[in-house]
Formats: C-alpha cells, sequence, structure tokens
C-alpha cells in the first residue's frame, strides 16, 4: 500500500502544479509562480518516493526524495503564502534568501556522504543516513539534516501563522474561506506528524501522510477559490481577493 499511496501523492501533487502554473500564466502572479515551483518539489519528492519503494532506494532517490520532500517544498510554499496574504513586495524579500537556502541544501544533500546504509525496504529515516553535519577535506559544512530541520521549522511557522491570522478574519464573514484556511493547516501538519512516525519505525505513516497532506492542500485551495464568490467586506480580506485573481482570466 506504501506505493499506491506515494503514487497518488505525486499524481495530486503534479496535477496541483500544473494547475498553478496555468494559473501562473493567465495572470503572472508571484504566489501562484511559487506554489507551482512548491508543489512541484512536492511532486518529485513524491516520484522519487515512489521509485525508492518500487525499485529499491538508490543514492539518488533518496537524495531528490530528501531534497525535494524536506528541504525544498515548505520555504517555497511558504514565499508563496506571504505573497498571496501579504504583499508580492514582502514575499520577494523572504523568496530572495530561500532561493539561497535552497541552493545551498542541494549541494548538501547531493555532496552530502551517507553515515549508514539504505535500508532495503521501507522508507529511511534521513538520521540513518545523513548527519547534521559533513566535512570536505577540513572544512565542516551544515549537512542535509540541518537544512530540512530549518526548513520544516521557519516554513510551517510562516504558512501556519498566516493561514490561522485569515481564519480569525474570516471566521465571521466568509466561514468557507476560513475553513479552507484549517484545511491548508492541516496538509502541512499531517505530512511533519507522518515524519515523525517514520523516525519511530512506522514507516508506512509517511507514505498515508504525504497523500492526506497534499490533499488536503488542494482541497483547501479549491474551497478558497471557490469562496470568491462571497464579496469583500472591508479591505483586510485580501486573502479573499487575491485567491480570486488565481481563477480570473486577464481582460
Amino acid at each position: 500500500m506504501d506505493v499506491v499511496f506515494a503514487v497518488v501523492t505525486a499524481v495530486v501533487a503534479s496535477a496541483f502544479a500544473v494547475e498553478l502554473l496555468i494559473s501562473w500564466r493567465g495572470r503572472r502572479r508571484l504566489h501562484a509562480e511559487v506554489w507551482s515551483m512548491a508543489f512541484g518539489a512536492y511532486a518529485l519528492g513524491a516520484w522519487a518516493l515512489v521509485a525508492g519503494l518500487s525499485l529499491g532506494w538508490t543514492s539518488l532517490s533518496f537524495r531528490s526524495f530528501y531534497f525535494f520532500g524536506a528541504i525544498a517544498n515548505i520555504p517555497l510554499l511558504a514565499a508563496g503564502s506571504i505573497a498571496l496574504v501579504v504583499s508580492e513586495r514582502a514575499a520577494r524579500r523572504f523568496l530572495t534568501p530561500t532561493m539561497l537556502w535552497v541552493v545551498l541544501g542541494f549541494f548538501a544533500t547531493f555532496l552530502a556522504p551517507f553515515v549508514g546504509e539504505l535500508p532495503t525496504d521501507g522508507i529511511p529515516d534521513g538520521s540513518e543516513v545523513f548527519g547534521f553535519t559533513f566535512a570536505i577535506e577540513a572544512l565542516t559544512l551544515p549537512g542535509p539534516r540541518l537544512f530540512a530541520a530549518v526548513s520544516g521549522a521557519v516554513g510551517s511557522v510562516v504558512i501556519i501563522g498566516l493561514s490561522l491570522v485569515s481564519v480569525v478574519r474570516f471566521i465571521r464573514r466568509n466561514r468557507r474561506l476560513a475553513m479552507a484556511n484549517v484545511l491548508i493547516i492541516t496538509g502541512v501538519i499531517v505530512p511533519a506528524l507522518g515524519g515523525t512516525l517514520t523516525a519511530l519505525g512506522e514507516s508506512a505513516a509517511l507514505s498515508l501522510s504525504l497523500m492526506v497532506g497534499i490533499s488536503l492542500l488542494w482541497l483547501g485551495y479549491r474551497m478558497a477559490v471557490s469562496a470568491r464568490e462571497t464579496p469583500a467586506t472591508d479591505d483586510s480580506t485580501v486573502w479573499e481577493i487575491r485567491v480570486r485573481s488565481l481563477e480570473e482570466k486577464p481582460r
């Protein structure tokens, strides 16, 4: 069943990334562009998971799974959320160090040596394979686990924080939009819980949590888009107004 869950996750994430890319091509909104990158990373990580579970783990498949799934996607999703909820200017300021961080994380993930052997079945935990630091000659560098820890912590705090603010704003004037944000929060938290269970030896939980997480994120996005039909009551409804632009056609 792990492979089935991983395939569903990869297909849904790929479709979500394509939908956001089409939205960006129509209106050139920064949040749609960055979110398409974020869910493209989610999809690539899921496809690497499919390869590892079905064909056996290799250095390339695990490193791809770890980089796209644990390092790249959450900070990019956070940057897109800032563009949607706050402003594109604020998002660009956040996006510059984020992209640098992701690039450095890429090199760390693909250069760091393994500290243990890849298991023959299940999903490897990062602590079994990578260290927090690694050395190149006399130089000690931050390892993939450090990049993953910072990416997950900072990205999740930004996404959950902005979503909670939106829930408080809309709980009375637009309950559907508030519920959409609750789904987005849950979609971020569930995969993190799955990763924790994987570290405790429940590897099947990660495939299921990734599938549930991407499904909740997509459902939250679709619900937020449909909530555009509710008229904005004041200037604080920036989330609703900007979500509406994802579906509008240029005049």
